[in-house]
């Protein structure tokens, strides 16, 4: 598709030192800004109105409303002018990568009226066509104190010598929008954080019910048949003595101790399910220890300092630590981890690292996903935050992994 005519033709005349926009212009559109972002739409659709707004009041050609996501390590296109908002929400660009990126990582605005190519800080987006235009201008959107919202262009088809007039006007929709964005943003997480909360309660209220199921099954089918069978080898050992057979007294004895231990040691099982007893006898560092030592399919090292944490922050860890040793044995093909923990500046910090094969976390969406080659990380993720945690994962490919959990502590 050939891009539209630039305004600077259809609008303003041939003239290219004329400003984007006239005074009267400059008021209205900013008007039209003030207006759209009283609405409180979400995050794309503002973003996509805003790039229409500055369009059709402006001489340039295309805008681009690039967004920190939420990582804050990378920006989506969230708004684009027709046709490029087919690629909303596919192109990102990390920070300090391209012209966008750069603005980006140093909060200074760019302009390049020609020549973009040969500049050493754009990189083509095949997507957005780049070679189509001559001009652009790219302004950081920042909301006070100085937080980075992300990054709008413009672009223009013939060569545009952007005034600084031109530069200040889209600084102000720039700062104007930063905040309605920011809000959108902030408003989009929450309602995520809820979802994902209603999500782990459901799924704890499952895991509830079918632990209690298995835990009734456990007990029938385990340590109540053991103790019935135990009840009839003491009946047997008493016919026994009243007949004056002392061997069949023992034989029946013996018998009795051993499905006794039996029943004892599946009891225990049935009580670590529920609480790791190891916690109770060694506390939180001894009980990392313990978890590393009954891992033998892999050789761990281990670092624990010996702090105490409330009971459930400990249970949370111990679990999280154990899924990770269990992720890291079953699909990291690692030959050696290492387990650390320590409390330092007020938080509790767990890490489970690995020389495994690794994975690449932005091609399967970060540790939110379910999938991440089987790591299973949702539900270490929920585990973190229901104790006000937060969980990282850092791996590349042939690199390893690292889980490391954070729990502000006091």
């Amino acid at each position: 598709m050939t891009p539209r005519l630039p305004m600077s033709q259809h609008r303003n005349g041939p003239a290219l030192v004329r400003g984007l926009v006239d005074r009267d212009g400059e008021v209205a559109l900013l008007l039209d800004v003030i207006q759209l972002t009283a609405s409180g739409p979400e995050v794309e659709p503002l973003a996509a109105e805003v790039a229409r707004l500055i369009t059709d009041a402006t001489a340039t050609d295309v805008c681009f409303v690039h967004v920190l996501d939420d990582t804050e390590g990378s920006l989506t296109l969230a708004g684009a002018t027709p046709p490029f908002d087919q690629q909303v929400g596919r192109v990102r660009l990390p920070l300090g990568v391209g012209v966008s990126g750069w603005v980006a990582k140093h909060r200074t605005p760019v302009v390049l009226p020609e020549g973009k190519g040969s500049d050493p800080r754009y990189v083509p987006i095949a997507e957005l066509r780049g070679a189509d235009f001559v001009s652009m201008a790219s302004i950081p959107m920042e909301v006070d104190p100085g937080g980075l919202v992300g990054v709008l262009n413009v672009h223009t088809v013939e060569r545009r010598e952007f005034l600084q007039r031109d530069v200040e006007l889209l600084r102000v929709i720039g700062r104007l929008v930063a905040g309605a964005l920011n809000q959108a943003r902030l408003h989009r997480r929450l309602a995520a954080r809820e979802r994902m909360h209603e999500r782990f309660v459901e799924q704890v209220i499952a895991t509830q019910e079918a632990e209690h199921r298995r835990m009734a099954g456990d007990i029938h089918d385990g340590i109540s048949q053991r103790l019935i069978s135990l009840s009839y080898h003491l009946d047997a050992a008493s016919h026994a003595a009243g007949g004056g057979d002392p061997t069949e007294v023992t034989a029946q004895l013996t018998q009795a101790r051993e499905l006794l231990g039996l029943a004892l040691d599946e009891a225990r099982s049935a009580i670590g399910g529920l609480r790791p007893p190891v916690l109770d006898d060694l506390g939180l560092a001894g009980g990392l220890a313990s978890l590393a030592r009954s891992t033998p399919q892999i050789e761990t090292e281990v670092e624990l300092a010996d702090h105490r944490l409330p009971e459930h922050v400990e249970i949370a860890l111990y679990r999280i630590a154990q899924e990770c040793l269990q992720n890291v044995v079953k699909h990291s093909r690692a030959s050696s981890a290492t387990l650390r923990f320590d409390v330092v500046d007020g938080s509790a910090r767990l890490e489970v690292a690995d020389d495994g094969t690794g994975f690449d976390t932005a091609a399967t969406g970060g540790p939110g996903r379910d999938d991440v080659r089987g790591y299973g990380l949702q539900s270490m993720v929920e585990r973190a935050e229901l104790v006000g945690g937060h969980l990282d994962v850092r791996s590349q490919p042939g690199a390893g992994t690292t889980v490391t959990v954070t729990v502000p502590y006091r």
